[in-house]
């Protein structure tokens, strides 16, 4: 398996083996948001490496096609229409996945998305509140309610999508970022609770990444400032990080490995970080607004 150059990473390593190192039977992954982006890329990469997996999200349309995209091509796939910020949704995904398969081995949860712009103009329900209840509570959840299969079976691995956002807050990412560094929190936490009991859990902090995300921000910047292309990823990079991480567990992963620089300087000089983001950025977007 081919991995690009710009895949470096931060590695925090446990020790022990990936799923199917210690498994004789296919190894089951769960995968919320697997319509479109990573999660997409990441259920095909698993399925062509033997794995079962279970498509989680709400377009029932593209999880179908998906699943019969995978299963032309030998793989075993079973779409679960899934809204993770409805509680009886998130049970439904475990039991009828549990009710197949018997088994879930990785839980990626992958569900979220992002809506960014000064906080002022955030809409308090369609943005902030749907933000923290897919994001966050909607990964809460559906974590918890796998876990006591994990427990029972004294093995498992949850991988939580985070984000650079979840490690360097930027303006007009506020609820995002907030989302993304309560994850952070949770997931080292969880680690902690659960490792005795066999099971893994990890983070992945990826930049930005060409997916759909941006389609749905409602980001409308004057100065045109973002991500230069040679420091996107695509949606196939993150899941061959995801794979990787499966086999050869870590706590933490961080990518493309440029953004890591940023990252100490961020938390080093906090405050020559701030003036250097409000002089290039925030003063420049306000002009107007």
């Amino acid at each position: 398996m081919h991995v690009s150059t710009v895949d470096v990473y931060v590695v925090f390593r446990f020790n022990g083996k990936g799923p199917s190192e210690s498994m004789s039977i296919p190894p089951v992954i769960t995968i919320t948001g697997a319509s479109s982006g990573i999660g997409e890329a990441s259920a095909r990469l698993f399925a062509r490496n033997g794995y079962r997996v279970a498509l989680a999200a709400r377009r029932q349309e593209r999880l179908e096609t998906l699943a019969g995209e995978i299963r032309r091509e030998g793989g075993e796939a079973l779409p679960i229409p899934t809204d993770v910020s409805q509680l009886d949704s998130i049970q439904n995904l475990v039991q009828v996945t549990l009710e197949k398969y018997g088994q879930i081995d990785v839980l990626f949860n992958n569900a979220g998305f992002g809506r960014l712009d000064w906080l002022e103009k955030l809409d308090p329900e369609e943005d902030i509140q749907a933000m923290v209840q897919v994001n966050l509570l909607g990964l809460i959840q559906t974590t918890r309610a796998v876990l006591p299969h994990m427990m029972d079976r004294r093995c498992g691995h949850i991988i939580n999508m985070c984000s650079i956002a979840g490690l360097v807050s930027t303006p007009t990412y506020s609820v995002y970022s907030a989302t993304k560094f309560a994850i952070r929190g949770f997931t080292d936490a969880l680690r902690r609770e659960v490792g005795m009991r066999g099971i893994r859990v990890s983070g992945i902090y990826p930049g930005a990444v060409d997916t759909e995300f941006s389609l749905h921000t409602r980001s409308q910047r004057k100065t045109g400032i973002g991500t230069p292309v040679w420091l996107r990823l695509s949606s196939e990079q993150v899941a061959q990080r995801v794979y990787i991480l499966c086999h050869h567990p870590q706590r933490m992963v961080v990518m493309p490995w440029p953004m890591i620089p940023a990252i100490w300087l961020t938390i080093i000089f906090p405050g020559f970080s701030d003036k250097i983001v409000e002089r290039v950025f925030v003063r420049r977007e306000r002009i107007g607004s």
